[in-house]
Formats: C-alpha cells, structure tokens, sequence
C-alpha cells in the first residue's frame, strides 16, 4: 500500500485551518439571515406579541374601607295614652237688652216665648200699644233682658241744685220730650250726656242720665175771667 506524502498531508491540513474561519462565519451569517427573516413574520403575522421597549407602570390596586351598615335594633317604649277629658262649654246668659230683626212669620208673642222675656215687657221696651203688635219683617226691635221687669216710676226731690245729674229709667210711654219738661232740662242735653243719635231710639227700661234744672219753668198764667155784662 502506497502512503501518502507527509507534506501534502500538512499542507492540506493547513488550508482547511484556513477554511475554517469562513465557513463558521458563514453559518453565523445564514443563522443571523434566518433570525431576522422569523422576527419580522412574526411581528407582521395575525398575533402582533404586545410588549413595549420600557416597562408601563402597572396600577397598584389599593384596599378600599367600606362601612357594613349595622341593621337597626327594635326598641320598645312604652308610650302613655293621654285620655282628653270633655271641656264643658257655658253658654252666658245675656245681662241687657238685645237687637233683633224680624223675619216673615215673626209675632211678638213668637218672639218674647222664643227668647224667654214676658211679652208685655217686650211691648213696654219698644213702646208699642198695649195689646198691639206692630211689626214687619226686617224690622228691628229690641229684646228686653231675661227676667226684666216693667220699670216702675220713683219720685225725685224738686229742690235739687242746677245741673245736678241723676240716673232715670225710661217708663212705658216715655219720650225725650216728656223726660226733659219732667225734669226741667233739655232733650240737647240728655242726648249729649247719653251719647244718642236719635230722640226717638229710647225704650222702656233704658237707663238714662239727666241733669236736672238746667231751664226756668214757665209760671202758668191764671185763667181770666171776663165779667159778662
């Protein structure tokens, strides 16, 4: 058998030591190829990976307090019941004379039993007639006071100083004029004094005051008498 030539054995060891560097970088090279060629279908491919050059902050979850609403607890009181006591109303009778307006169908004797006064003092109070009854309705008259009486005349001394004041219950009939000639003053003045409007607005029982002696009475002339010849 024929060996080969230890030179040429050196020499072709050599040149494949030169080789060598080539070849390793030409795989690096085919390696680096095929890396970029897979990156750049993998970025452009259905699945896009999801990252970014720097990291995002990431939101730090925080714990939250929240109150537990606590249920109410039944309480029982005990509540006391107020019983309202029934207030007892009083009607006041009347102490004076009133003012009423007559209605159709009104008759004295229907009103004096209406309103609980006796009918002749009804009569009296508005100077009517005995056993006449006047009225008409819308009328107004004047209703004596419960239990009035018919007032009763009281005599007064004569003598009296001018001006003096006395107090005068109206009798049945009475008017300004007769009060003021029975006590020598003035209807003026017993109208001022008692605050009246009309001379006529005066009824039986009606208390007035009048001040007495304001005039000089008038001497009555005796009668004379002509001897027939």
């Amino acid at each position: 058998m024929k060996r080969d030539d230890p030179r040429k054995l050196i020499a072709s060891y050599k040149r494949k030591q030169q080789m060598l560097p080539f070849i390793i970088w030409g795989l690096a090279l085919i390696l680096v190829i095929v890396g970029i060629v897979l990156v750049i279908v993998w970025l452009v491919g259905p699945e896009k990976p999801n990252f970014s050059l720097f990291a995002s902050s990431t939101p730090t979850s925080t714990a939250t307090f929240t109150p537990t609403e606590i249920p109410p607890t039944a309480t029982f009181t005990m509540t006391s019941t107020v019983t309202e006591t029934p207030t007892v109303t009083v009607t006041p009778t009347r102490s004076g004379p009133i003012e009423y307006t007559v209605v159709d169908g009104d008759t004295c004797y229907d009103i004096s039993a209406t309103f609980d006064v006796d009918l002749l003092v009804l009569l009296a109070i508005n100077n009517f007639d005995a056993g006449t009854c006047p009225i008409q309705p819308g009328d107004k008259i004047i209703i004596p006071a419960p239990n009035q009486e018919l007032p009763t005349a009281t005599p007064w001394p004569t003598n009296l100083p001018r001006g003096t004041k006395l107090t005068y219950v109206v009798q049945f009939g009475d008017s300004l004029d007769l009060i003021a000639t029975k006590f020598l003053s003035t209807v003026e003045d017993i109208m001022e004094l008692n605050e009246l409007t009309n001379s006529n607005q005066i009824f039986a029982g009606q208390v007035l005051e009048v001040r007495v002696n304001l005039v000089t009475p008038v001497p009555t002339l005796p009668a004379t008498v002509t001897p027939t010849p």
